[in-house]
């Protein structure tokens, strides 16, 4: 490993990957597991790419010990996953699942027992179908029945878990799920998605007393946003996607409040009726640790009306807008190189984003929870076994690796960089046609391959001398 390859990054740092549920498990009907809004979605013709669904994934279900044995192999310090609500709880109901109490907690042993520390999340958007019927997180019952689900969850595994993260980018489960129709559960409805953002604000903020509850360990307990860093110069486009992408969910997570400009310039989508007094006190639960997803930047200006509106926002084009009330706001091509996703590669963005939110929240540690790129990566047959040679997605985690340590060494209390993915799997709507793995699996058999960024992060680990200086 070069010297470039060697980061400063403080005692205790972590350093793992991640997965989600959906993606990875498979076993969609297995040991009475019930479908979730992501089982329906992708059964929806023309929904995702090829008609891919999570029915089989990575098996991960099926190949729990395969995995946990890799993850030894590669020396990950912590695994992040999440849990299938509809697995542990069948039906939306509120009976436990001993099958998917049983599958989790093998799980968290079996982390523990090869000295990888567990880092869960309660939800990575696969909501249970009940629910949605109900009317999803449109609606307040489903805040409510989160925080009953997470009191079990945390019954269930809350002497071993070592982070807590109640929910995985609420961004998306909002605004692509009930305003642009990208993600499940396909609506396309402003006012909702807006509805949406506060109810799953309040979902966390229901949850993180019950985490603290039912644990019987003293975790630390986290929520994971994925930030929107933007370039382009125009105040009032840049304002109004900070406001909408970042700070609905910074301000009442971690000061307590609506920002006043969200307020209005989403006056003509909704009255924001749905916050009932004490909500907000509610929501601002102190957290552990703040995660932090990070991919790409965005570049942004106000449309003239002229011409065709440019909408270069990294998302796929469902049919309606992630911007409620700012979808006047153009989203211009970025400067590459790219990834297989279209998403500009800026490790710069990743130290500005990670120095801007230690100066806005200097007293709350941070976690990279996900960062990697997908790439159009192929299998070589050589003397001893396949191999990927992915280094594109190599150089992509060394020059964020280098930006985040860059960041620890101007003051950011940095506790953690967990990449993303361990396993190529179910990208959403593009199914199984992007590969963000350092794990490569094989379609049909399963295989998993470690590809060169599996290595490199491997020798990452096993180079550092306690501090990686």
């Amino acid at each position: 490993m070069s010297r470039a390859d060697r980061y400063v990054f403080p005692e205790g740092f972590l350093i793992g990957s991640a997965t989600a549920a959906y993606q990875v498990e498979g076993a969609a009907a297995v040991d009475g597991r019930t479908p979730s809004i992501w089982d329906t979605f992708s059964h929806e013709p023309g929904r995702t790419w090829n008609g891919d669904t999570g029915d089989v994934a990575c098996d991960h279900y099926g190949r729990l010990d395969e995995d946990l044995d890799l993850m030894a192999r590669l020396g990950l310090d912590a695994y992040r996953f999440s849990l299938s609500w509809s697995r542990l709880l069948p039906g939306a109901g509120r009976d436990v699942n001993p099958a998917g109490a049983a599958f989790y907690s093998r799980l968290v042993d079996g982390l523990l027992q090869r000295g990888i520390r567990p880092i869960a999340t309660l939800y990575h958007w696969d909501l249970p179908q009940e629910l949605e019927d109900r009317g999803g997180w449109a609606v307040r019952e489903t805040a409510e029945r989160f925080a009953e689900y997470a009191a079990l969850a945390v019954q269930q595994l809350g002497d071993r878990v070592h982070t807590w993260t109640t929910l995985n980018e609420p961004w998306c489960s909002a605004y692509l799920g009930y305003g642009s129709g990208a993600h499940a559960p396909g609506r396309t409805d402003g006012a909702a998605a807006l509805a949406a953002v506060h109810h799953l604000n309040l979902a966390h903020g229901l949850a993180v007393p019950e985490i603290r509850r039912h644990a019987r360990n003293d975790p630390d307990a986290s929520i994971t946003l994925n930030f929107h860093v933007i370039r382009g110069g125009d105040t009032e486009a840049t304002r109004r996607i900070d406001a909408l992408a970042n700070r609905a969910f910074t301000s009442p997570l971690l000061r307590g409040r609506y920002d006043d400009d969200l307020i209005a310039d989403t006056a003509a989508v909704t009255d924001w009726g749905f916050v009932r007094d004490g909500d907000l006190a509610q929501i601002a639960q102190p957290i552990d640790v703040l995660g932090v997803n990070y991919y790409s930047t965005v570049t942004v200006r106000m449309w003239d009306g002229a011409g065709e509106q440019v909408r270069n926002d990294g998302h796929k084009d469902a049919g309606g807008t992630p911007w409620p009330g700012s979808d006047d706001v153009e989203f211009l091509p970025q400067q590459g190189p790219f990834t297989d996703m279209g998403w500009n590669i800026a490790p710069e963005g990743l130290e500005e984003l990670l120095l801007s939110l230690s100066e806005q929240f200097p007293d709350q540690p941070l976690m990279i929870t996900e960062n990697g790129a997908a790439f159009p990566d192929a299998v070589t047959f050589e003397a001893d076994g396949p191999r990927v040679h992915d280094a594109q997605r190599v150089d992509y985690l060394r020059r964020h690796f280098a930006a985040a340590s860059r960041a620890v060494e101007q003051g950011v209390d940095l506790r953690g960089y967990l990449v993303w993915s361990l396993l190529d799997n179910f990208e959403w709507g593009y199914g199984y046609a992007k590969r963000f793995g350092i794990v490569r699996v094989e379609e049909g058999t399963l295989q998993r391959i470690p590809k060169d960024s599996a290595h490199w992060l491997a020798d990452v680990l096993a180079a550092r001398d306690g501090s990686l200086r």
